[in-house]
């Protein structure tokens, strides 16, 4: 808008040109300074080069990355030369990840959690071996649904969609509903809720893929019953009176692990004090994007032409924890809100990875055989992440498990025992 302001169909108005006035630069830099004082980083090894090409999709759990980038806390540890580069949808990501920087293509993105173990063992990939360095964020996706379903209804429980999916199906109608990226977080919290409401995702309906900024207009055209994909997205869809959010993801399983940093290993081998340096900007990013007082700023940041490219409101209001459902449901300060540092949500769990494989298995996109634990032990680089986090005078949680995980429909993952979770399932695969 020319005034600088951004205003959305719920009447919520951001200025542009007062936030800057109020928050420049110079003052935020200042603050991150306060937080995390020069010179944590000159007490260990310098990094052996001063950049990386990183990509990121235009969601709003890319924000740590913009962030070290915005707030120069990348140049602060030393790597002044580190660009962050959107990408057009996960495969892009992917294929520019396997070609690397010396290929035309990028050395680590901001990335669906399974991907790296999907390269690393060449599903759907090329391999290419891959390390997750950190967690981005925790919760923050959503399931959105047209108003066709307002009807039924469709919330936390999917089996009330099951009136509407067969006199659709009687009419000769498709079911399509779409995710963004084959064994990627959005198709397994898809998947899991389905399933949960007795609806089979392989029989009963047609699952599709959307880059994630293509998935309201492609609600819009009428071409899908629902999609699963991060922020802004669903907030974006209720904006545009176009549907509304069955579910936000954090109400499925409290806390989830979502998006992760990853780098190709073979970049990590060659520059080791490198990598710890990108992740240690990247954490005291998530720091400084996790305080509330930051929010605001943080939506205008992302938000921009080189970024998310969206009005601000759409990102602010989820992010605050404020989520207008668009069915009439209301969860002002929600406790599923989307977490980038709180309760070690950026450091990147074992028994996380261990959960999205045993998903993946799950539904037929990885062998029963897999010894996940070999594999998992080397992407998950946890060892980088507590380096990281050292260099900033702060330490990890004593454990690379959170431990037992509990869902919504009650089932229970015991990382102990994965093949006892994969068996009280009832609708799968394998």
């Amino acid at each position: 808008m020319s005034n600088g302001d951004d205003q959305d169909t719920r009447g919520h108005t951001v200025s542009r040109r007062g936030l800057l006035k109020t928050t420049g630069t110079a003052a935020i830099f200042a603050a991150v300074h306060q937080a995390f004082p020069s010179g944590a980083f000159a007490a260990g090894g310098g990094p052996e080069v001063s950049g990386a090409k990183l990509g990121f999709i235009a969601l709003t759990d890319a924000a740590p990355l913009i962030v070290a980038k915005e707030l120069g806390l990348f140049a602060k540890h030393g790597m002044p030369d580190v660009s962050v580069a959107k990408q057009a949808s996960w495969g892009a990501t992917r294929d520019n990840l396997v070609l690397g920087s010396g290929g035309g293509g990028i050395d680590g993105a901001h990335i669906l959690s399974p991907m790296p173990y999907l390269m690393s063992l060449g599903v759907n990939s090329k391999q290419t071996a891959m390390s997750v360095l950190a967690r981005l964020n925790v919760n923050g996706q959503g399931i959105s649904v047209s108003k066709e379903y307002l009807a039924a209804k469709a919330g936390l429980n999917a089996a009330s969609m099951k009136g509407v999916i067969a006199q659709r199906k009687a009419a000769g109608k498709k079911i399509t509903m779409a995710m963004t990226f084959p064994g990627g977080t959005h198709d397994l919290w898809l998947r899991y809720w389905l399933a949960a409401g007795g609806i089979n995702p392989d029989a009963d309906i047609e699952l599709i893929t959307i880059p994630p900024p293509q998935m309201v207009a492609n609600m819009k055209a009428d071409t899908m019953d629902a999609f699963c994909v991060g922020e802004p997205w669903n907030d974006q869809l209720v904006a545009q009176q176009l549907g509304y959010t069955a579910v936000s993801t954090g109400q499925m399983w409290a806390n989830h692990p979502e998006k992760c940093f990853a780098m190709r290993s073979d970049w990590i081998a060659q520059n080791p004090n490198a990598a710890v340096a990108i992740t240690a900007a990247i954490l005291e990013a998530q720091r400084w994007a996790d305080n509330p007082a930051n929010i605001s700023r943080l939506a205008m940041m992302i938000a921009g032409r080189d970024y998310l490219k969206v009005p601000v409101s759409d990102i602010a209001d989820r992010l605050q924890g404020n989520f207008t459902m668009g069915d009439g449901r209301k969860f002002p300060n929600a406790a599923f809100k989307m977490k980038f540092f709180a309760g070690y949500a950026s450091f990147p769990y074992k028994s996380h990875d261990l959960w999205f494989l045993t998903e993946n298995q799950r539904w037929g996109k990885l062998p029963p055989s897999l010894n996940k634990n070999a594999i998992i032990a080397k992407v998950n680089r946890s060892d980088i992440w507590r380096k990281a986090a050292a260099k900033l005078g702060g330490k990890g949680p004593a454990s690379d498990s959170r431990g037992v995980e509990k869902f919504f429909d009650g089932k229970i993952f015991n990382p102990a025992n994965p093949a006892a979770y994969l068996a009280s399932l009832a609708i799968k695969k394998v």
